[in-house]
């Protein structure tokens, strides 16, 4: 059924589509409200232009956090998501802002913390949060989180509770800095701290972070898949629908798919996402 609807929007918007460039004076202008972390790993930046050569369409990018960028949908300011919090996706969704959403692709938390640190890789989360707690206690260490209410901050809060810590905002170790995840990782490294970041991003910025190292990675939990949503026209008629269902045609076709697959493989020896479309 997946397949039939695909074979379905190609065709029609190729149909919508064929005349765009030759019939309008000016291109159409899409903006897409979209994570940092999918904005500083550069995947955008490698996969877009093809799309906006094909269709005539420019796309203007708003890079925030999840939390933001849902807002930013629910107002109309945005005309698609690509995003990573399936709750709030989930919720946009039901609630009427969002017509459909789409698995693109995904990728996975890992932990960070100083290089020359303990690492808990192989231990149950529980247990290697417990750990990291202990040491931060010991040494007057931080934990420097996002704090701005983006995919990675809801992840984060969602795992405290496995520790008996429901709010950690208190904890003498705790600093939210309300930056996004670039900014974030910044800090960490500066300071020597623990930090959770999606692993597609530490990749294209490792470089950067001489002092951080992956502490605590391969759980279940951290599994973060990442979803394409259109803003729904019947509640802001003026969002550009069709465009936004071009982009969404784009993202899971085979062909964008396999370029996903392979971003990052050459630089880190890996791909910073998994193709994930059905």
């Amino acid at each position: 059924m997946k397949t039939f609807l695909l074979s379905v929007i190609c065709v029609a918007l190729a149909l919508s589509f064929s005349g765009c460039r030759s019939a309008a004076e000016k291109p159409v202008v899409l903006t897409l409200a979209t994570t940092t972390s999918t904005y500083d790993s550069g995947l955008l930046d490698f996969l877009l232009p093809a799309f906006e050569e094909e269709h005539g369409i420019n796309v203007d990018i708003i890079s925030v956090g999840t939390g933001q960028a849902i807002e930013i949908g629910k107002r109309g300011d945005a005309d698609i998501l690509l995003v990573h919090a399936r709750n709030l996706e989930d919720t946009f969704v039901e609630d009427g802002f969002g017509t459909n959403r789409w698995d693109v692709m995904y990728n996975d938390f890992v932990y960070l913390g100083p290089a020359d640190g303990p690492v808990w890789t192989g231990m149950p989360l529980a247990d290697a949060l417990d750990a990291m707690i202990g040491v931060m206690s010991a040494n007057s260490m931080n934990f420097v989180s996002r704090g701005d209410n983006s995919g990675t901050h809801n992840k984060e809060l969602a795992l405290w509770p496995k520790t008996g810590i429901d709010d950690p905002d208190g904890e003498s170790w705790y600093l939210s800095t309300g930056q996004g995840m670039g900014d974030a990782l910044i800090t960490a490294n500066e300071m020597g701290a623990y930090v959770l970041t999606d692993r597609g991003t530490y990749l294209a910025m490792q470089n950067n972070l001489p002092n951080l190292t992956i502490v605590f990675e391969g759980d279940d939990d951290l599994f973060n898949p990442y979803g394409i949503i259109p803003v729904n026209p019947e509640l802001h008629d003026h969002v550009k629908h069709d465009a936004a269902m071009a982009l969404v045609a784009f993202f899971i076709t085979p062909q964008t798919q396999e370029k996903i697959a392979v971003y990052g493989v050459e630089d880190f020896g890996q791909p910073l996402f998994f193709p994930d479309a059905n």
